[in-house]
């Protein structure tokens, strides 16, 4: 029985930890956003600032897993980038070693003292009690989801002290401690530090036993220094237990922190035991104190960080060779590849580069759009989180496009170069908008999945209808803008006109139904909440496209800054909106039965 309690309780502490995490980094991305990543890149644009921030906030927090579990968070939100992440790691695990130099305080002042005040403890229950305020009495967003950043360090803190106190009772346990101390054979020893700081899920923790087991006389220079090397290793476990559900760069930060550890073990192991089979060390009979242990720690992870710090690039290309990204990954990577900073200072070349990162941008844009609105008729879950995946995707185009035509806005430009970056800087914010829609349709489809939402063979036939539009919209957007083809653009405001008035009229038939009782009030806001959704999605197409057909004008235009849809007087527009009346006149279709699906292929 007190096995399963214990198993139980670990379980419940893996839990607690995993949605910490969740919490914690959400929060970030709510009320941080381009904000804290110029933070953080700043705090670690050079690789000894990255060492000398990991050292500072592992020294506060008393926990080098939870400080890498904090840059998985940030390197997969794409906070922070995979180089700068090694740095802070680095730091980390110099850092964990303080919190063996402030228990030896408590040898000096007994069990309470300053080491009370500066436990893990009393640090998560003063931010859990900061937190709860911001998010219970805070007024504006900001406060509110900074409590959340707070309240999930603490139950991120409580999920790591519960794994630790779920498997306390091993310490008093006898055989346990004859294990631990009888392994004076170096591979025993390594073996034995690797697997207990696994189960108690903490560095610290192991090293605070040693010291408690030091002050018995039992343990020996011999017996105590493969434990040190086993633990960072066995440390690494939380942290590959935090990278489940993180993207490829979540899962390289993860193990980066195992290279380190693993590393600093071999080197230590081969080198000082080689020279100890030639010398004969004299200390390795040495009975060791709390303060010894302290030492020997914080050497073994000094030396070993200054090591390896030359050769970080080295590390992160290890990292990436061992987890390589897919040919779709490394598609969507390189387009930002092409945002050099080095020709920012040839506006001509800069803007042609933006140029072809947005053509990827749009054509990521346009299959996501297909893809969601797919669901409607096939849902399918690993679609569903791929639409999810490629809007964060998204998002990352406009940050990083976005940002790469500001800092081009600062240099000198012609009138026509400047206008150029101007309309770029409004065409990504319609692209990612649609990305947003396309994402919303996506949810929208899990819902009705999810509940059972079903409509009216006649509502289908005519949501049917407005999905072959907007698809026929957002393609020719795309091919619009990736070949400049301004005569293609022109039909997008009139198709647009189309969309927005088919919408309207199915809203009434809909209201029509309900009214008959064809249809629920629950089917009928999904219905208009869906129709709203690809009525945005043309307006966003349309102002995209008066972009690019003003693009050679000089006068300015305030319409193609409110992303809506403007009638022309010209022929072609009349002419373009009679063919789309035609092609999407619903009482023409009454009698077919259309579902709208984007091949597999063209997605």
């Amino acid at each position: 029985m007190q096995i399963f309690s214990m198993i139980l309780s670990l379980l419940c502490g893996v839990a607690l930890f995993l949605f910490g995490m969740s919490l914690m980094g959400d929060g970030l991305k709510m009320v941080a956003g381009n904000k804290l990543e110029a933070f953080l890149y700043r705090m670690t644009n050079t690789p000894i600032k990255g060492v000398a921030l990991g050292t500072a906030v592992t020294s506060v927090i008393q926990s080098s897993s939870a400080t890498t579990v904090m840059v998985i968070g940030f390197v997969n939100s794409g906070m922070m980038k995979l180089k700068q992440a090694i740095g802070i790691i680095m730091g980390a695990n110099i850092g964990t070693s303080i919190t063996g130099w402030i228990l030896c305080l408590s040898y000096i002042q007994g069990s309470g003292g300053i080491a009370s005040i500066f436990s893990t403890a009393t640090i998560s229950a003063v931010v859990a009690v900061v937190g709860i305020i911001f998010r219970m009495f805070g007024k504006r967003s900001v406060h509110k989801n900074m409590g959340n950043i707070m309240l999930g360090f603490a139950v991120l803190m409580t999920g790591m002290q519960m794994m630790s106190g779920a498997v306390s009772p091993l310490r008093e346990n006898q055989m346990f401690i004859n294990m631990l101390t009888m392994f004076s054979n170096p591979l025993a020893g390594i073996l034995v530090g690797i697997l207990f700081t696994a189960v108690l899920q903490s560095a610290s923790a192991t090293v605070g036993v040693l010291q408690a087991l030091s002050v018995t006389g039992i343990l020996t220079f011999a017996s105590t220094f493969p434990i040190v090397l086993g633990i960072g290793v066995g440390a690494a476990c939380p942290v590959l237990i935090s990278a489940i559900g993180a993207n490829k760069n979540g899962k390289r930060t993860a193990l980066v922190y195992l290279i380190n550890d693993l590393f600093g073990l071999i080197m230590w192991a081969v080198v000082f035991y080689s020279l100890n089979a030639v010398i004969h060390f004299t200390f390795m009979d040495q009975v060791m104190t709390p303060v010894s242990i302290a030492l020997l720690n914080t050497v073994f992870r000094l030396v070993t960080v200054c090591i390896l710090f030359p050769f970080i690039n080295k590390i992160e290309k290890l990292v990436c060779w061992l987890v390589k990204d897919s040919a779709e990954e490394l598609e969507d990577e390189a387009d930002f590849d092409l945002l050099e900073e080095r020709l920012l200072s040839y506006p001509a070349l800069a803007i042609g580069q933006c140029h072809r990162a947005m053509n990827g941008m749009a054509k990521k844009v346009r299959k996501n759009v297909n893809r969601a609105m797919n669901l409607l008729n096939d849902y399918q879950q690993d679609k569903f989180d791929k639409v999810q995946r490629k809007e964060d995707l998204i998002d990352k185009y406009e940050s990083r496009l976005g940002e790469y035509l500001v800092q081009l806005t600062k240099r000198e430009m012609n009138t026509a170069q400047t206008r150029q970056v101007s309309l770029y800087l409004h065409t990504i914010n319609d692209f990612e908008r649609i990305g947003d829609h396309a994402s919303y349709i996506a949810h929208m489809s899990n819902e009705m999945h999810e509940n059972h939402t079903q409509f009216s063979e006649e509502a289908w036939d005519e949501l049917n209808v407005a999905m072959e539009a907007v698809r026929e919209v957002i393609n020719i957007t795309y091919d619009a803008f990736l070949n400049d083809d301004k005569e293609e653009a022109q039909r997008i405001t009139p198709l647009g006109m189309v969309i927005g008035r088919l919408c309207d009229e199915l809203k009434m038939h809909h209201v029509a139904r309900m009214s008959k009782g064809g249809c629920g009030l629950e089917e009928g806001a999904v219905f208009t909440d869906l129709l709203n959704s690809f009525n945005r999605i043309a307006s966003h197409c349309a102002s995209a496209m008066v972009a690019l057909l003003k693009g050679d004008e000089m006068d300015t235009d305030i319409h193609i800054h409110d992303s809506k849809i403007y009638p022309t007087d010209n022929w072609e527009y009349y002419s373009y909106l009679n063919e789309y009346n035609q092609k999407y006149d619903i009482k023409s279709k009454s009698e077919s039965h259309i579902r709208s699906m984007e091949p597999e292929e063209v997605e």
